[in-house]
C-alpha cells in the first residue's frame, strides 16, 4: 500500500480521501480548515501540519482545490521540490485547460509525473466511492494513477493528454447545467398544464426527455430517488460550483472558437440564480428562480 497525500478536503475531497484509507492506504492529509481536517481523521486519515509536511515522503499526492490559483500556488509553492521526484501527482480539482496544461508541463520539467483527474458525481458519489475519472495525461501516467483513483470511482476513463480530462469535464457539466435548467423548465410547466409531477416523471423517463436530470436528480420534491430537492435544495452541487463550470466551458469556447449559445444561455441563469442568494444551494435549485418562487431575501 502507499503513502499518499491529500489535499483539500472539502465536500468533494472530504468524501474521497477516507475511501482511499479504507482501501490500506495510508493518508497523510491537508486542509486549512480544521474542522474538515478533523472529520477525514475520525474516518481513518492521518493528520499533517501543512501541505510541505503531507508530500515530504508520498509516494502519491492527490489535490481537490476550489480553483486555478490554488491549483498553481499548491503545486509550485508547496509540492515541486518537497515531493520526491518518485511521487505521482494527481490533480482532481475543475480548473481550465491551459492552467493544467501548464502545471503539468511545469511538473514534468521537475521529473514529476502528473494528470488531471477532474470528476462528476457530486458529494454522495465522493463520499460512496462512486465518481466518475476524466483522466489527462500520457498514457504511462493513466496506467499509473488508475489504481489509486480506482478506490474513489465508480469509473475511470482515459480522456487524452495533459488537459483532456478538464475538457472532458467542463463539456460534460456544461451538458449538465443546460439540461437541468430545460428539465426544471418542464416540470414547472407540466404542473402548470395540470399534469401530476410523479406522473409526468415516469412519462419523461421512460420517452426521449429522459436524462439524469430527470431520472437520478429530479429537481422537485417527492418524485423520483431522493435528491437534494428532498431537502429544500440543500448538500450536492451548489449552484456556485455549477456557475464556476459553466464560466469555464464559456471561456473555453471563446478559446476554441465554439459556438455555444445554449451554454452561454445557462451561464446567464445560473447567475442570475446565484445573484438572487441561490449560490449554496444545490443546482437543481434554480427550478425556484424558474417557475418565479424564488425568494431572494429570505435565502441570502
Amino acid at each position: 500500500m502507499a503513502k499518499i497525500a491529500f489535499i483539500g478536503l472539502g465536500h468533494m475531497g472530504g468524501g474521497m480521501a477516507p475511501n482511499l484509507a479504507k482501501a490500506g492506504h495510508e493518508i497523510h492529509a491537508f486542509d486549512l480548515s480544521e474542522e474538515a481536517l478533523a472529520r477525514a481523521v475520525e474516518q481513518g486519515c492521518k493528520r499533517a501540519g501543512s501541505t510541505a509536511e503531507a508530500v515530504s515522503d508520498a509516494d502519491v499526492v492527490v489535490t481537490m482545490l476550489p480553483a486555478a490559483q490554488h491549483v498553481l500556488g499548491v503545486y509550485r509553492d508547496q509540492v515541486f521540490g518537497k515531493a520526491p521526484k518518485s511521487a505521482l501527482l494527481i490533480d482532481c480539482s475543475t480548473i481550465d485547460v491551459a492552467s493544467a496544461r501548464t502545471v503539468e508541463e511545469e511538473a514534468s520539467a521537475q521529473g514529476y509525473t502528473m494528470v488531471d483527474a477532474p470528476v462528476s458525481g457530486g458529494i454522495a458519489a465522493a463520499a460512496s466511492g462512486n465518481l466518475a475519472f476524466m483522466v489527462g495525461g500520457s498514457d504511462e501516467a493513466f496506467e499509473r494513477a488508475k489504481p489509486f483513483i480506482e478506490p474513489m470511482a465508480k469509473a475511470v476513463i482515459h480522456a487524452g493528454g495533459a488537459g483532456a480530462g478538464q475538457a472532458a469535464k467542463i463539456c460534460n457539466n456544461m451538458i449538465l447545467g443546460a439540461t437541468m435548467i430545460v428539465t426544471c423548465e418542464a416540470f414547472a410547466m407540466a404542473q402548470k398544464l395540470g399534469l401530476d409531477p410523479a406522473v409526468f416523471h415516469e412519462i419523461a423517463s421512460k420517452a426521449s426527455g429522459q436524462s439524469w436530470s430527470m431520472s437520478v436528480y429530479t429537481p422537485i420534491p417527492g418524485v423520483g430517488p431522493d435528491t437534494p430537492a428532498d431537502h429544500d435544495y440543500d448538500g450536492g452541487f451548489a449552484a456556485a460550483l455549477m456557475l464556476k463550470d459553466l464560466k469555464l466551458a464559456m471561456d473555453a469556447a471563446q478559446t476554441a472558437g465554439a459556438y455555444t449559445p445554449l451554454g452561454s444561455e445557462a451561464e446567464q441563469l445560473y447567475q442570475r440564480f446565484v445573484n438572487l442568494g441561490g449560490g449554496s444551494k444545490d443546482f437543481s435549485g434554480i427550478i425556484k428562480m424558474l417557475d418565479d418562487s424564488w425568494k431572494a431575501p429570505e435565502n441570502t
